[in-house]
């Protein structure tokens, strides 16, 4: 029996920048920006001097696309 997770956390080294990243799956772009802030996960990020983007994002299983995203 194998289960899929309702969401995914990862973040993107850059050059100069760095991405946090939450997706959702059939939620909100907002409930996910909103767990990057609760958990603090930018904290190791804090003194690094690259710009740092925090990116919620949504999942829909009916159309199978990224319905919803935000930036912070």
């Amino acid at each position: 029996m194998s289960s899929i997770s309702n969401s995914f956390s990862g973040g993107l080294l850059g050059e100069s920048s760095i991405y946090i990243l939450e997706i959702k799956i059939d939620k909100t772009a907002k409930v996910a920006l909103q767990q990057i802030i609760d958990k603090n996960y930018a904290a190791p990020f804090a003194t690094d001097p690259r710009q740092l983007f925090k990116i919620g994002l949504n999942f829909s299983t009916e159309t199978k696309l990224i319905d919803d995203w935000v930036i912070a």
